[in-house]
């Protein structure tokens, strides 16, 4: 088997670890997107997700506790644990799409946002933290 062949592996769960998954195959993108339902999704500026048009999902526990809700008239959805809230990964686009949010994986995706969309509908307090004069900071600020 040559090393285009090798299946790339990834582990993953919920907080509460009511849910656990693995996947097995290719991530093709990594976007982080601004748009208003994935900052109400994530809570923050920017959902940040996986995307892969070969993968294979397995759910290996807790599919009793996966809910999906679907924005009405839209085609944005948003898959969840029931007990604990956490973003799980889902099929979209007809199934044709497997969709992962990188905070869902156990171990390293090896792979670095591709692109920052939505930015024209991005929060107000978001700016280009590259050019920003705004302090960063490894861990928590000192007290």
């Amino acid at each position: 088997m040559s090393d285009s062949e090798v299946l790339n592996h990834y582990s993953g769960s919920c907080l509460c670890g009511d849910v656990s998954f693995n996947i097995e195959g290719h991530l093709d993108h990594f976007f982080l997107c601004h748009c208003s339902r994935c900052r109400k999704d994530s809570g923050s500026a920017h959902s940040a997700n996986l995307f892969s048009s070969t993968a294979t999902l397995n759910i290996l526990s807790g599919e009793d506790k996966i809910r999906q809700y679907s924005v009405p008239n839209t085609r944005h959805g948003h898959t969840f644990c029931s007990t604990c809230g956490s973003p799980l990964p889902a099929r979209i686009m007809g199934g044709k799409v497997l969709q992962v949010p990188a905070g869902s994986l156990d171990n390293d995706p090896a792979l670095k946002p591709n692109a920052l969309v939505h930015m024209a509908s991005r929060a107000c307090w978001v700016d280009d933290y590259r050019s920003a004069s705004i302090m960063m900071f490894d861990g928590l600020p000192p007290a």
